[in-house]
């Protein structure tokens, strides 16, 4: 899989790309990731890459040309490419989407925005989907481009050393995450769980299970309507309230 970004931030990237588990997916030639310097692709020699918005207001406007020309020449094929333009405005970024992309077959442009805003018609005419990654303003697309980048990373087959390590963790279930522990056993006067020491496979997983969806009716209650409960999931939740009770 190919990640293209473009940016005009090109050393933002650098530090978190050559650490952990991309950095693993990188040589071993999982992934390949590169990115671009927007004002690369500039005519002037100032190599201006904003402008003052029409009608006026405050903040600078990304000029739409660099985008268009950025992408045209590193690949000049659409139907080789999915730009993924990143905004405050687009749909929001979740685990279902991340898994959707880590299937993707095409290379995947990141679209860096700073300033105000990118012109309109860089969303109109170039990109395929405008993506956010939460409810809130960020100074640029550089970090939502990297969340985007580990979270459908580790979805790729062979990244994680263990093949079942993305399946259980959080929002894979469609749920959150169980609590985690590991020695000491007791740290602290706080000690693990008898059932995670007792050697039951069986009942470790419905006690996971369990705790999961205890965890997601206290914290995350939306997320239960979402998903198919199943008999088993019906009879934890009474479980749990019955003990709350």
């Amino acid at each position: 899989m190919i990640f293209d970004i473009i940016t005009i931030f090109p050393g933002i990237f650098y530090a978190y790309l050559n650490e952990g588990i991309i950095k693993r997916a990188l040589q071993k030639e999982l992934i390949k990731i590169k990115v671009h310097n927007l004002r690369d692709y500039t005519k002037d020699r100032h190599r201006t890459v904003d402008d003052y918005p029409y009608g006026g207001g405050s903040g600078m406007v990304m000029k739409p040309e660099p985008f268009f020309d950025a992408v045209e020449t590193i690949c000049p094929d659409r139907t080789e490419r999915r730009i993924l333009m990143l905004s405050p405005a687009g749909k929001k970024f979740d685990q279902e989407i991340a898994a959707e992309l880590s299937r993707e077959k095409r290379r995947i442009f990141f679209l860096c925005g700073r300033y105000e805003a990118i012109d309109e018609r860089v969303k109109i005419g170039l990109a395929d989907d405008e993506v956010s990654i939460g409810d809130y303003v960020l100074t640029g697309g550089e970090l939502p481009a990297l969340v985007i980048i580990d979270a459908v990373t580790r979805l790729i087959p062979d990244v994680l050393g263990d093949e079942h390590s993305a399946e259980i963790e959080s929002f894979s279930w469609g749920i959150l995450d169980f609590p985690h522990y590991t020695r000491p056993s007791v740290f602290r006067d706080m000690a693990v769980p008898e059932m995670l020491i007792s050697g039951n496979h069986k009942e470790i997983q419905r006690w996971r299970r369990k705790e999961a969806i205890r965890r997601t009716l206290k914290r995350r209650p939306e997320l239960l309507k979402k998903i198919r409960l199943t008999d088993e999931d019906c009879k934890l939740i009474d479980e749990i309230r019955e003990e709350s009770q």
